[in-house]
């Protein structure tokens, strides 16, 4: 229902016939149906984030900022989305990727969502060392995501690489991984100013992509949002080979790692091939969003126009 009304609020409409068609998307969306199956926390991470994008359509600063914070305490990742939400509460939700503009975006109003996001993740933290009683569960969340403890195989890229790496690199290339999720939240923002809806939905998808551990749901939520931008399909390049590099990896994941570490006849080599082409498709659809959103305001093509770069 948030992804509805969410869909809703960017059209400014209060209904339409594409809702059951966006509530399909998600919630028969295999990679999000696993993950619920699976008894996974990923569906409680992913209604946070519908949560907080629906609160930031109604302009419901408070809830919205809580959302976020409450987020952020379960994955430290999430805080990449923080900016263009807080833009939504600003500039609004509404479809403008056809005809870009700069918007006037107060600086005061954005430090002081920013103030209240801070201030909220500080009690979420300070009620959490209250009820654990020390401080120790800092470095079994927060620290997960930073540290990398855990090498145990998952879709995503990095449990193999620090598998394979000398310890006494171990530390510069955490630093360079985590800091690398983080570096695309300006350069997204500042281009979809006008439309910061859809800056969320992108970092969303790179998100997933680089996550320290992702599941599935993760490239689910993003695949399920594209339902609400329908102006872009038109100019999507490959949406083909993206959805069948999509199919290719949900089937030889689940088989290489049945072969490597149920079977034993196969080794890491074979699932991490896998996750590499699960890293693909997820690549390729978000390189496809970013170009056909950026495409969306040049229109149709025009004979003996070629459009070399944007």
């Amino acid at each position: 229902m948030a992804l509805i009304r969410v869909w809703r609020a960017r059209q400014r409409i209060s209904a339409s016939e594409r809702d059951n068609l966006i509530a399909v998307c998600y919630l028969m969306n295999p990679y999000i149906l696993f993950s619920s199956l699976a008894m996974s926390t990923s569906p409680l991470e992913n209604m946070l984030v519908l949560l907080a994008l629906m609160f930031a359509c109604y302009k419901k600063r408070s809830s919205t900022m809580l959302c976020v914070a409450v987020l952020v305490q379960i994955s430290l990742s999430y805080l990449v989305i923080l900016l263009p939400i807080a833009m939504i509460l600003i500039v609004g939700p509404y479809s403008r990727l056809a005809s870009p503009y700069q918007p006037n975006i107060p600086r005061l109003a954005l430090f002081s969502l920013l103030g209240e996001f801070l201030g909220y993740h500080t009690l979420l933290t300070a009620l959490s060392g209250f009820a654990s009683g020390n401080w120790s569960w800092m470095s079994q969340t927060w620290g997960a995501s930073l540290q990398l403890p855990d090498l145990t195989p998952n879709p995503g890229l990095w449990w193999y690489f620090f598998t394979e790496m000398f310890d006494h690199f171990r530390s510069f290339f955490l630093m360079v991984f985590t800091v690398h999720l983080f570096i695309y939240i300006l350069p997204v923002c500042l281009k979809f100013q006008y439309d910061p809806l859809y800056a969320t939905f992108c970092l969303l998808g790179i998100v997933g992509l680089f996550k320290a551990y992702p599941t599935l749901a993760d490239s689910g939520i993003f695949i399920s949002m594209v339902a609400v931008f329908p102006e872009i399909y038109p100019y999507l390049r490959h949406p083909i080979v993206t959805t069948m590099l999509h199919l290719h990896a949900s089937l030889l994941m689940p088989l290489f790692h049945s072969l490597w570490l149920r079977q034993g006849t196969g080794n890491a080599n074979f699932f991490y091939a896998s996750t590499l082409v699960f890293a693909c498709a997820n690549g390729a659809a978000v390189i496809d969003c970013l170009w056909s959103g950026l495409r969306v305001a040049l229109g149709p093509a025009r004979e003996k126009y070629v459009i070399i770069q944007e």
